[in-house]
This record gives C-alpha cells, structure tokens and sequence, in this order.
C-alpha cells in the first residue's frame, strides 16, 4: 500500500490550507493509500539551526521518521507575502536528503486574493534541491473564503475534479517511482 504524508504550512485554526489537505486525503485514501496527516499545531519544532541532532526537540526526529517511511508526500501552504509560509519552510528545512530523496510530492496553496503559482513555484525549486519527484499537477486556491462550503467541501465544481487529477495523479506517480527505485 502506498503511503503517504500530508502536512500544511499553517497553524491557523480553521486553515483553508488544512481543509485542503483533509480533501486530499480523503481522495487518496478512497483511491487505497494510506495517509497520515502530520499537524504542526501539535508537534513541537524548533527554528532550523543547521544542526543534525534536536535533542530537546523530540518531534523532530518523529517528523524525520514518518517522512522517511513515506513513499509520497503532499504539501499544502497558504501564500504569504508572495512565498510559501516560513512555517513549511522550516519543516523542510529541519529534514534533508534522508528524508525528502526519491519522494513523490504533491503541492497546493491557498491564497485569499487571487490565483497564482509563486508558492507552488518555489516549492517546486526546494523539492528538486532534495531530490524529491513533484508531480505536474498542482493545485492554486484563491479567495479561500470562498472556496469551501461550511462542511468544509469544495464548492466550485470544477476546483473539486482538479482535487480529483492532483490526487490520482499523486498516487499514479507514486506507485510509479516506487516500482521503479530498487533498494
């Protein structure tokens, strides 16, 4: 069974960014992944310091591990200020290669203005950085506030079929690559 991370760069409660991320997963685990969602509200990280070891930060390693394990990752980030959220950065940034190589990662973002890709962009260059495979589809909410219905599911049609290819295409591409790596 393919398995798969999922982890939002937002410690809002009542995230858009989570609510897509819980659609996705939904999607996967319909479709036969197994997914896992890790909560950053929940865990206790440090600011990356470049240091290998976070002794008096066990989540760190609890992190390192689960994404170690998983075949493919999904990351989900409101934009701010043009960028991905400082938030995800430093989740990637406490893993390395150990983590991050030979991974299959799906991308979306959240924006409350309008549509853009300068999130899911430099994502996608921190990614390749770590050898991690990013599938082509990607996913750009924008004006969040109006995107999910108060039971928290999508309410434009369209947006809800892209949910739809982003996650076959995530567990198509994963199922692909790990096929294909020899250990």
């Amino acid at each position: 069974m393919v398995k798969i991370v999922g982890i939002s760069g937002s410690l809002r409660q009542g995230s858009h960014s989570q609510q897509a991320l819980q659609l996705v997963a939904a999607r996967l685990e319909a479709l036969g992944a197994s997914v896992e969602i890790l909560d950053l509200r929940t865990l206790n990280l440090p600011f990356c310091d470049g240091s290998q070891d976070y002794p008096d930060y066990p989540d760190v390693e609890r992190l390192r591990d689960t994404v170690k394990q998983a075949d493919g990752l999904i990351l989900a980030t409101p934009e701010y200020h043009g960028s991905l959220s400082g938030v995800l950065k430093n989740v990637l940034d406490l893993m390395s290669f150990d983590q991050l190589s030979n991974k299959v990662a799906g991308l979306i973002s959240v924006l409350g203005g309008q549509s853009n890709s300068n999130s899911l962009n430099d994502l996608r260059v921190i990614l390749r950085w770590v050898h991690t495979w990013v599938i082509p589809e990607q996913v750009a909410i924008g004006q969040a506030w109006q995107a999910f219905g108060e039971d928290g599911k999508l309410l434009d049609k369209k947006l809800s079929q892209r949910f739809d290819q982003f996650s076959e295409s995530l567990l198509e591409n994963t199922r692909r690559l790990r096929g294909s790596i020899i250990e």
